[in-house]
Formats: structure tokens, C-alpha cells, sequence
């Protein structure tokens, strides 16, 4: 059974760092596109980044330049790596897996394609 589970999360400072992981029990970990996206109370679940098999990482705008996305494969987990973190960072995070190839973006009308989701790890930012 495909499995998500995040860890890393906690409660920072504003300018601090944190480093997500995503540990992905599925087979097919290493060929489809992973994301990570973040969620408030009460508001839509937005995209922070995602990673196909290959090539380089795409980002929303809110975070470029600050997270950096990476996954290893061998160890069947998937990494976001936050700095200059920012209160309005705060929220619960999640990984994400296709569950068949599509396009490999983090923007609201590519996150049909996510079927298979973690549970989520909140990050608090404080100002």
C-alpha cells in the first residue's frame, strides 16, 4: 500500500530554516512527479513545489528563491528545504505523489493529478 509520511516540521523564527522529508513506501517512487504543498485553516490548499523524475524543480512564486526541492531516490524520499522563512509560511505541509504521469507543476490546475498524500507536518513561523 502507498504510504506518505512527513517529518521536520516544527516552530521557527522569522529568517530560520527547516528541512522536510517525506518518506514514500510506493514502488513507483522513482518515476512519477512528487510535490510538496501547504495548507491554512480555512483556505485553499496551495502548491509549493514539485519534482519530476527528472529536470529541475518547479516553484510557486511565493517561495522561489528560498525552498529548494530534492528527492533521492534510493531512500525513496522526497526533501524541501526552507530558509528565510517567513510568517506567512506558516502552515500544515504536505508531500504528494502522481498517480500516473501528467505535468509536473505546483499551480492549483495540476493537483488532480496528486493521488496519493501524507498526512502533513505543520511549520510555524513566528515574526
Amino acid at each position: 500500500q502507498d504510504q506518505l509520511e512527513e517529518s521536520g516540521g516544527g516552530s521557527v523564527q522569522a529568517g530560520g530554516s527547516l528541512r522536510l522529508s517525506c518518506v514514500d513506501s510506493g514502488y513507483a517512487f522513482s518515476s512519477y512527479c512528487l510535490g510538496w504543498f501547504r495548507q491554512i485553516p480555512g483556505k485553499e490548499r496551495e502548491g509549493v513545489a514539485t519534482l519530476d523524475h527528472s529536470g529541475p524543480g518547479k516553484y510557486a512564486d511565493s517561495v522561489k528563491g528560498r525552498f529548494t526541492i530534492s528527492r533521492d531516490n534510493a531512500k525513496h524520499t522526497l526533501y524541501l528545504e526552507m530558509r528565510d522563512l517567513k510568517p506567512e509560511d506558516t502552515a500544515v505541509y504536505y508531500c504528494a505523489r502522481q498517480r500516473k504521469p501528467a505535468a509536473c507543476y505546483p499551480q492549483p490546475e495540476f493537483q488532480w493529478s496528486f493521488g496519493y498524500w501524507g498526512q502533513g507536518t505543520q511549520v510555524t513561523v513566528s515574526s
